[in-house]
């Protein structure tokens, strides 16, 4: 009979520490998945005060950096891309000549090409006012 009550009390305890584990783990888990869901709302809200930027070769080929950057109403594309990016531009101050140290070659005829939002753009970085949200690419590719 001894060995029996022991038995049971055993039996008992490992139920009851199972048990007890497995209640804190859903909770963990619970908590994580709201810990996770914060995380993505803050993400969200984060997304909408911001721009990205992704710097590619050869119309994507080949990837070279990516920021997600915060902005302001009213900020232009070009003093954006300097304060990210190492940027030179030619003489003017208009025209991009090397992102990120990537530039054309005295005979090649490559060039950086943006889009926003998966648009070209008729303007020249420095005229295009950035909208939180964008998503431009600039890619170094060959001009026609």
């Amino acid at each position: 009979m001894h060995k029996q009550l022991w038995k049971m009390v055993a039996f008992l305890l490992v139920f009851v520490l199972l048990t007890a584990c497995g209640s804190g783990s859903e909770e963990d888990t619970a908590s994580e998945t709201d810990a996770e869901q914060s995380e993505s709302n803050q993400t969200s809200e984060q997304n909408e005060d911001t721009v990205k930027i992704t710097l590619t070769k050869d119309q994507g080929e080949e990837y070279i950096h990516e920021k997600e950057i915060p902005v302001e109403e009213g900020e232009n594309l070009l003093e954006v891309l300097k304060d990210n990016f190492y940027v030179e531009t030619d003489g003017s101050g208009q025209f991009i000549t090397s992102i990120e140290r990537v530039s054309s070659e005295d005979d090649e005829e490559r060039a950086w090409i943006y889009t926003v939002n998966g648009e070209r753009v008729n303007v020249g970085a420095a005229d295009y006012e950035l909208q939180a949200g964008d998503e431009v690419v600039f890619d170094f590719q060959k001009w026609e």
